[in-house]
């Protein structure tokens, strides 16, 4: 891999340049529909606000890996942004990718995130080992596929993500068209206050000579109007300005919204047969069955390209802690302390560092009910054996 490395990224960094998320079609999309805007962000969001650490056998580790993956995997972006900014590539595009970034002993000293758009995979026909083409100003280049951080949504056969916007696409232009339409007719709707009924029939210039008279007449005297026998002045009133089913086509595209990204319709703006109770049940179905296998995703792709096979053996790993956005409220926390600390299978100090409060002496050790004494020490059970 050294080797590998040395020979392709000596020169890297020279053609990396900021990207602009908002490109082409589909960023112009998640810049103009405020639907796909709310559930990429509350995705990108919910990922990015769990802490990531490298442990080693459930403690955290201190090293220079860890440092860059828990607070500045590159010198651009903290590890909420990168994390963020990585989602939205994923959400938006399909796929989001990161390259690693080598120092003078091949270590990895930085992830650079990569312009989706520029790059491809590709199988090389005679290894079929997985590389990446990227495309740039200078040429393309070919990556292999563990020097490059790639998460993905869900794909067929090949290895690039289905971009959620494209599966989105008829709802989106059809969502455009119903807007466009409900804006024309709401124009139309205010600019038309009154109706002007003439005794004659009226050529088109003495048309605008009888608009701008009344239109003088009715700002000079302060919303006064007097009538004659030529003209008579009828006011619009209840006036539907948007029709109503222009809502339920909206209601419908959130819908299909929600479905795509594998969220609650209540967190794209669909308050329908919502109690507490149900949002509830939604939001923990969002963390089981949209939350964790992404961050799964991140961790499995983590580990094998920042970790060594002898690191993983040794048990090394890439965590979120997923307690902040699982914390429930106070009384079911308290149950779930108690019930832990009295059964034996977590620490008074484990229930402490849950709510990120110090550790306190003594606290390390297991306890089991009968008065609580120490899980090694039988013989102070009230009564003896």
């Amino acid at each position: 891999m050294e080797e590998r490395a040395k020979e392709q990224f000596s020169n890297f960094v020279k053609w990396f340049e900021p990207f602009n998320i908002f490109r082409k079609r589909t960023d112009i999309t998640l810049a103009n529909n405020e639907t796909i805007f709310s559930a990429i962000t509350r995705l990108s969001n919910s990922i990015a606000s769990m802490p990531l650490k490298l442990y080693h056998n459930y403690i955290p580790v201190d090293s220079d890996l860890g440092d860059m993956i828990s607070n500045t995997p590159n010198g651009n972006s903290t590890s909420l942004d990168f994390i963020r900014t990585m989602e939205v590539l994923r959400n938006s595009t399909g796929n989001a990718y990161a390259l690693k970034r080598y120092n003078s002993l091949y270590q990895v000293e930085a992830l650079d995130i990569l312009d989706s758009s520029r790059v491809e995979p590709v199988i090389e026909k005679d290894t079929m080992a997985l590389y990446y083409r990227i495309d740039t100003e200078n040429g393309q280049y070919y990556v292999h596929n563990m020097d490059i951080i790639h998460v993905k949504h869900i794909h067929g056969f090949g290895w690039k993500g289905i971009s959620p916007i494209d599966v989105l696409r008829n709802s989106i232009d059809y969502d455009d068209k119903i807007k466009e339409f409900s804006l024309e007719q709401l124009e139309n709707g205010v600019k038309a206050n009154f109706i002007l009924e003439v005794a004659s029939i009226l050529d088109e210039k003495k048309k605008e000579v009888a608009f701008n008279l009344f239109r003088d007449f009715y700002k000079k005297n302060t919303g006064v109007l007097i009538e004659d026998q030529s003209m008579k002045i009828r006011e619009v009133k209840n006036r539907d300005f948007i029709d109503p089913k222009v809502f339920e086509v909206e209601k419908i595209t959130r819908n299909r919204i929600a479905a795509v990204f594998n969220m609650p319709p209540h967190m794209v703006g669909v308050l329908e047969n919502v109690n507490n109770s149900s949002s509830e049940q939604m939001a923990l179905e969002f963390i089981m069955h949209t939350l964790l296998p992404i961050v799964r995703m991140y961790e499995q792709e983590f580990d094998r390209k920042l970790l060594t096979a002898e690191q993983r053996r040794k048990g090394y790993s890439h965590k979120f802690n997923m307690n902040g956005i699982l914390r429930a409220d106070m009384k079911t926390r308290g149950d779930f302390y108690f019930k832990g600390v009295r059964s034996g299978y977590m620490t008074p100090n484990e229930a402490r560092m849950h709510e990120e409060k110090a550790p306190m002496p003594g606290g390390d050790k297991l306890f089991v009910s009968r008065d609580l004494v120490p899980i090694d020490s039988p013989e102070l059970f009230k009564g003896g054996e």
